[in-house]
């Protein structure tokens, strides 16, 4: 039975993921190597506790779990039934991470990565027993999005993945089994083919940045949040999708390289909110403003969806 957990690499997902493990009466290391991120989490860490609060999710009788945050990595994983790492998506940095804690962790403590779509079985190449690594994809905001999808390597025992589909479901959020170990799994490959075609359109100049984003989130994104690709299907008609799908599949973007104009932005350091521009500009004002009123709104939708207003 897996009762502490710690989270190797704090970065923008870790203190959610802390938020939501603790309010499952689950005891919570959160380490990283940087001493800033670690402040940074813990200002992060009540912010996260409220929008649980906001969204109704009451701990379980025996109360709220633990969350401590340290900067020892061998403190950190001491004792820990599971281990979720969640540094940069990068194979050197994470191999490195899965060779450090190897020798301090037991032979059956489970190792998950919160790899955005790095396939496990190369992850698993780095750690000794293989057999107890999974992926355990979480979305983000994390404390927010309750779907999390589990996946397993060539080498992946089928306990394992048991195992984290259990936590995962018992905490009161949706585990989701990827049956094939495949790059970038199942939410980012139709997520990064929605982006490679949104990016086409703008740089093709098909239609503004503002334009498409009300298009999407108004248009699609408004009934899938509803009514699943699959059943989409079945409710607009299987002989339709056939009909447009005949010519227009043939139009979409289909490159396989990064688009010039996310080149030239990344080239010139325009990264998005994190820069204060990417495809649009921020102030810190307005980036915090715009955080706010994302969760609140993804609160008040959730809550919906779920039946409960």
């Amino acid at each position: 039975m897996i009762q502490r957990i710690a989270i190797i690499g704090l970065g923008t997902m870790g203190p959610g993921m802390a938020a939501r493990l603790a309010r499952g009466d689950l005891q919570v290391t959160a380490y990283d190597v940087a001493p800033a991120a670690i402040e940074r989490a813990r200002a992060m860490l009540g912010t996260a506790e409220g929008v649980l609060d906001a969204l109704g999710i009451a701990p379980p009788p025996a109360g709220v779990g633990t969350v401590r945050f340290t900067d020892d990595l061998g403190e950190a994983v001491s004792g820990a039934d599971l281990i979720i790492e969640n540094v940069p998506e990068n194979i050197v940095v994470k191999a490195d991470v899965y060779r450090a804690i190897d020798g301090l962790i037991a032979s059956d403590t489970i190792v998950a990565s919160d790899t955005s779509g790095i396939p496990i079985t190369q992850l698993q190449a780095h750690i000794s027993h293989p057999e107890r690594m999974v992926g355990m994809h979480w979305s983000n905001p994390p404390h927010i999005i309750p779907m999390i999808e589990v996946i397993a390597g060539e080498k992946t025992a089928p306990q394992t993945v048991a195992t984290i589909r259990d936590l995962i479901r018992s905490i009161g959020l949706l585990p989701v089994v990827v049956k094939k170990d495949v790059p970038g799994f199942v939410e980012n490959r139709v997520l990064y083919a929605l982006l490679r075609e949104a990016v086409d359109l703008v740089e093709r100049g098909v239609i503004e940045p503002e334009d498409l984003d009300t298009c999407v989130s108004w248009g699609i994104g408004y009934k899938i949040a509803v009514v699943g690709p699959m059943a989409l299907l079945d409710m607009a008609g299987l002989d339709i999708y056939k009909s447009v799908s005949s010519f227009l599949n043939a139009d979409l973007s289909n490159r396989d390289d990064v688009a010039p104009m996310v080149l030239e932005k990344t080239g010139a350091s325009k990264l998005g909110i994190k820069s204060g521009e990417g495809m649009f500009s921020y102030t810190p004002e307005q980036t915090k403003a715009l955080q706010a009123d994302r969760a609140r709104k993804l609160v008040a939708v959730r809550r919906i969806l779920e039946g409960r207003e």
